[in-house]
């Protein structure tokens, strides 16, 4: 797909998502997803996003999963406009927020760490790990920088599934990708 298709993609699954009559139901459904799966892994530090444009909330989720072990650390993205890039400050239920260089919420004055694993918002998907996002390129710098390189895993509903999509050279693949109907992708660790 050429970038102008892409960029009338983004538009097109974005508008679908926010007019989902279902949503809630949808989220519902992939917030067990979600916690079904993470009891299965080890990390023990999760960077999260805020959502945005009608996506899936992930933090309901994390918080429940933060709940049995008090080692397990939430983060929440700032942005790094200079850079292009991504750091993570420690996120809980009612921590002072302000908006960020994007006018989106960040934690203010938390600490900053180092992720385990990434969950990363999918405007759109197709298969073995192609996401695509909104075309910003952040989350594919921060991802490539970190080293430790952490667990990426994307989440969306159903719908964004696009039939065909390719990446394109720096797009990040994603290690998993969860919609409300279960694991669609999980490459073999």
């Amino acid at each position: 797909m050429s970038f102008i298709d892409r960029e009338e993609l983004r538009e097109k699954l974005i508008a679908e998502r926010q007019a989902m009559a279902d949503r809630a139901e949808r989220s519902g459904l992939l917030q067990g997803v979600l916690r079904v799966w993470l009891v299965t892994r080890k990390e023990t530090s999760i960077g999260g996003y805020w959502p945005i444009k009608g996506e899936f909330d992930p933090l309901p989720a994390l918080y429940r999963w933060t709940e049995a072990d008090a080692q397990r650390r939430i983060g929440l993205p700032v942005v790094d406009k200079g850079a292009g890039t991504l750091r993570f400050h420690v996120w809980f239920p009612g921590c002072p927020m302000e908006p960020d260089a994007y006018d989106i919420p960040k934690p203010k004055g938390t600490a900053e760490f180092h992720p385990q694993m990434l969950l990363v918002p999918c405007v759109g998907f197709g298969q073995h790990g192609v996401r695509l996002g909104y075309g910003g390129g952040f989350y594919d710098r921060t991802a490539a920088g970190l080293l430790p390189k952490p667990y990426v895993v994307g989440l969306a509903y159903s719908t964004g599934y696009v039939r065909g999509l390719k990446p394109r050279p720096n797009d990040l693949a994603v290690d998993a990708l969860l919609t409300e109907q279960g694991v669609h992708y999980q490459r073999p660790e």
